[in-house]
């Protein structure tokens, strides 16, 4: 007798393939059968729904959430079984016990830990609800050898900061990351990068990239993103991939154009996107104070403000009227504020056309790219990215077919990553599920009221074990932590 049973559900395995109608079952933390299944201790009545594999979200900012919410509410709810944690070049590793490395760092607080090793030990002991996968990130490691200084590191540095690369591969981080717009990451000289990205090649790991720049200089980061890949012999993942701002609208079809050729001529180039026109992230990394970009200001919303909690939701003009300042006043204001440095802000940046280009792409995954700051109002991608693209792009406007969109988020972002056994509903795979209704699916999040759940998804299965159902989180704490292209 297996333990669970899903009869008649449409199964979409991941694969890419057509749907097809049959039996699933689940036995200890693995897929036991396919087609036909014996009696299950538990039967779950599946008829005219999708059973698909648990989605990855290949693009989080989840390496504190796993300590400080475990629960990890926010992506379960929306069918992530797994998160690719660690990127944009911030990560909690290495880690100095009681060191404070960067102002507002979206990876959070360090703590106990010292390593990836140690780390991913005091996730498991908080009992987390979903899997994860981590990247080294370079703004922690350059900050950790050189803090927040505006130079190139002597050599001496150069190996030291070579050395905590290796040892996160050498632990099973899938690859190295970089966020090039980023303080202190923007610092650093293409040869640097190249240099530390080289030290994820021994274990075929990926140099995972926030380019430099994503607006006017687009292209020429697209040629350096490939170029620091191909030097240093790693495959290359370019992060929430968008031509920002209106003048640049349209140009992501060239930036694939060149992701496309240097993918046929060997370097292997894969991306990700959001399903949202806005971006989002620390604000005082955004702004140069003797400079306020007046046109950015002006599309810019606060998401959270410690300082100021009632601009949150608002948009920066509005704020600005309301006390009588400029939209620059009001930036200084909110930036040289106690904890100004706190400021997560929302920026309208982003084509919806731009978007759907992205989709369309068969080397293009989903990413959410949300900030687990519950506090305020948050992108509503931390709660609706996956459900928005199968509500949104595949049911209503029919960007692409569910299959394709389902294999996005699953297989594909599995055998890129590393994620070993994971993304395919078949024998023998592990047992990350997502049971859900095509036909109601839907993101609920919103701009206004980001912290909604979605609706249509009726259970979540995590290693084994149901970890949500019907709007109610089990608390299983059945999540993993993974190492690239190793079971666990």
């Amino acid at each position: 007798m297996a333990g669970l049973v899903f009869r008649e559900a449409t199964v979409v395995d991941g694969s890419g393939a057509p749907g097809f109608v049959a039996d699933v079952a689940v036995e200890g933390d693995r897929i036991s059968a396919v087609g036909s299944a014996p009696a299950g201790a538990r039967e779950v009545d599946a008829r005219g729904l999708v059973l698909c594999p648990g989605f990855i979200d290949t693009h989080s900012h989840d390496d504190g959430a796993f300590l400080r919410h475990p629960d990890m509410a926010f992506k379960l709810a929306q069918g992530v079984t797994t998160d690719v944690s660690g990127n944009c070049g911030f990560s909690t590793v290495p880690n100095e016990p009681g060191r404070e490395y960067m102002p507002g760092d979206i990876s959070g607080p360090g703590s106990s830990w010292t390593d990836l090793e140690s780390y991913f030990a005091a996730c498991m002991a908080k009992r987390p609800a979903i899997n994860n996968l981590m990247l080294v990130g370079h703004n922690r490691v350059r900050a950790h050898v050189l803090g927040m200084e505006r130079r190139a590191p002597t050599a001496d540095e150069l190996a030291e900061m070579r050395g905590h690369v290796a040892r996160a591969m050498e632990q099973g981080a899938a690859g190295f990351s970089t966020g090039l717009i980023y303080e202190p990451g923007r610092y650093a000289a293409t040869e640097e990068v190249v240099a530390l990205a080289a030290e994820a090649a021994p274990y075929g790991g990926l140099y995972v990239t926030h380019m430099r720049n994503e607006g006017d200089r687009l292209l020429e980061a697209v040629d350096e993103a490939i170029s620091i890949a191909r030097e240093a012999g790693v495959g290359l993942h370019i992060s929430h991939h968008k031509a920002a701002g209106r003048r640049n609208w349209g140009r992501v079809a060239a930036s694939l154009a060149k992701a496309d050729a240097a993918h046929a001529s060997g370097t292997s180039v894969t991306l990700d996107v959001y399903p949202y026109t806005a971006g989002s992230g620390p604000m005082w990394q955004y702004v140069n104070l003797s400079a306020i970009d007046r046109e950015w200001a002006g599309g810019v919303m606060i998401a959270t403000c410690p300082d100021y909690p009632e601009f949150e939701g608002r948009m920066v003009p509005e704020i600005a009227a309301g006390r009588g300042w400029t939209v620059e006043e009001a930036v200084r204001e909110m930036l040289t504020s106690p904890r100004g440095r706190e400021v997560i802000c929302i920026h309208f940046i982003i084509d919806e056309a731009d978007i759907e280009t992205n989709l369309r792409h068969p080397r293009v995954f989903i990413g959410s790219d949300g900030i687990p700051v519950l506090k305020g109002n948050p992108h509503p991608r931390l709660f609706g990215t996956m459900p928005r693209v199968l509500a949104r792009y595949v049911r209503e406007r029919g960007v692409l077919p569910l299959e394709e969109a389902i294999r996005k988020m699953t297989s594909a972002p599995c055998e890129r990553f590393g994620i070993a056994g994971r993304g395919r509903v078949a024998e023998g795979w592990f047992a990350d599920l997502v049971l859900f209704d095509p036909a109601t699916i839907e993101d609920r999040a919103t701009y206004a009221e980001p912290k909604q759940e979605p609706r249509g998804i009726r259970m979540v299965v995590v290693n084994g074990q149901v970890a949500y159902e019907d709007g109610v989180h089990t608390g299983a704490g059945a999540g993993r932590m993974l190492r690239y292209r190793r079971e666990a």
